[in-house]
């Protein structure tokens, strides 16, 4: 199976040093949560609804929005932070 550009998103800004994504064979990371299930999440971040909208600035620039995290501000592009927020919804 050839897989999803956004799978490749998520290798080549290497968000797997953080976050397990699953189907991502390069996203093992346990710094973050894993990211199973993750359209069955009420909240980003804890403090967000998880909608669209917020996905796509959390993916944009985690640090504006919760400044102690972690996270660093790696997807610098509108469309690959929709393909991955697109990905992370079909987790169910």
């Amino acid at each position: 199976a050839i897989p999803h550009r956004s799978h490749r998103h998520i290798a080549n800004l290497q968000c797997g040093a953080g976050n397990e994504v699953p189907g991502v064979r390069a996203a093992r990371g346990s710094v973050g949560p894993t990211l199973e299930k993750f359209a069955r999440r009420a909240y980003l971040a804890g403090k967000w609804p998880n909608q669209p909208d917020y996905l796509v600035r959390w993916l944009r620039d985690p640090p504006a929005m919760a400044p102690p995290t972690a996270m660093p501000a790696l997807v610098h592009d509108d469309a690959v932070a929709r393909d991955i927020a697109a990905y992370l919804y079909s987790l169910e």
